[in-house]
């Protein structure tokens, strides 16, 4: 059981009299990540990583430690005999917790593991080999970064993060590292079959037509985010990535054996224990809205520990380039007199850079966006 820092220790280390700007300015421009810190040989963690007790809430109770286990939802047979059962299950997962592993999804083991590989072997590389990705311009496709919120944030994320943007299903192959190219392709060539189906499943748990999401284009685009955590020397001070909700419409998660994920759910933080060949989906704050909170987009986070590295590569699902800039609200389909609609309209621009502005504070964006005088 890990011991939390106190107040006072966290002032101690994280006195407001320190140049935090010049400080978070010098670890930028190493372009060696938090994996250049661990390389350097580092047995304490910069004062830009600790966090305020607030946030690492949990982290010596029990309580993530109730044996509860997210919702395991089976693709077998979705398109026949098991169709029914299957869309039940997403329905109540996606109710009830938000989030949801899923067996038996047509990825090969070997196409999921080679995809963890190529990021661990990307993040591995010579700094040398790295630092030519190393950017904070948001337009870029291809990019690797630290924290894609380092001078918004409370306290940085032990956190490495690779990304391939797949707007519109597109994406130069001579963009990607060599590398990792291979897998990469490989993989979202599989996850874009893959959202297809969970569209089509999705809509029909909402009792909407099948094609209902495909035809708004809603989770046209994937992101490819391939984040490493190194093994970190202090991890009672810090998180891998703090607690937050996403903003894509849905969130497909590929993770390796090491754990370290959970999940906030009834007030108590749950580990999620991996299963190897499974993904983890989880909703985002926009399919919240669109459902007006029939389904569920909840806070999770990585804690920080002594071993690793962990490795995980997330697929953000959001919409076209086109549809980016249009508003919408929750799908007229399910609103009624006894279930008024709770959120404004908002584009998905709009919303992103709200949220990009606070940072990832551990503090919903989703309540700025509700009708004033919805309950």
């Amino acid at each position: 059981m890990q011991t939390l820092p106190s107040h006072g220790q966290f002032i101690t280390r994280c006195n407001p009299g320190y140049d935090r700007e010049k400080e978070l300015q010098e670890f930028d421009e190493t372009k060696a990540g938090v994996k250049g810190l661990v390389d350097s040989g580092a047995t304490k963690i910069p004062r830009i990583f600790i966090f305020p007790p607030e946030n690492l809430h949990g982290l010596s109770t029990d309580a993530n430690r109730t044996g509860i286990q997210l919702p395991i939802v089976d693709l077998k047979g979705y398109r026949d005999s098991r169709r029914g059962d299957i869309i039940d299950g997403i329905r109540e997962a996606s109710e009830a917790w938000g989030f949801f592993q899923i067996i038996n999804h047509g990825i090969p083991l070997d196409v999921m593991d080679s995809m963890l590989e190529g990021v661990k072997k990307f993040h591995e590389q010579r700094v040398e080999l790295k630092r030519e990705l190393y950017s904070r311009d948001g337009t870029k496709r291809v990019r690797y970064f630290c924290n894609g919120d380092l001078f918004l944030s409370k306290a940085a994320s032990w956190r490495d993060t690779v990304m391939f943007d797949f707007q519109d299903g597109g994406l130069d192959p001579e963009a990607v590292p060599p590398i990792c190219r291979e897998a990469v392709f490989e993989y979202e060539k599989h996850m874009a079959e893959l959202k297809a189906s969970l569209a089509e499943l999705l809509s029909e748990a909402l009792g909407l037509g099948s094609d209902y999401l495909s035809g708004t284009e809603c989770m046209k685009s994937e992101t490819v985010l391939g984040h490493y955590y190194p093994a970190c020397p202090e991890p009672e001070l810090t998180l891998g990535t703090v607690n937050h909700s996403d903003i894509s419409y849905l969130t497909l998660l590929l993770q390796d054996h090491h754990g370290g994920l959970q999940v906030l759910h009834e007030n108590h933080w749950v580990d999620v224990v991996p299963v190897h060949g499974a993904l983890l989906a989880n909703i985002g704050d926009f399919m919240q809205i669109l459902t007006n909170n029939k389904f569920k987009s909840m806070e999770h986070r990585v804690l920080a520990a002594q071993v690793g590295p962990r490795v995980s590569v997330a697929c953000f699902l959001s919409p076209s380039r086109t549809e980016k800039t249009k508003s919408l609200g929750p799908i007229r389909e399910l609103l009624s007199e006894n279930n008024p609609p709770i959120y404004k309209e908002t584009s998905l621009s709009e919303y992103v850079n709200y949220y990009i502005s606070h940072g990832l504070s551990g503090n919903s964006t989703l309540p700025h966006f509700r009708i004033s005088d919805s309950k």
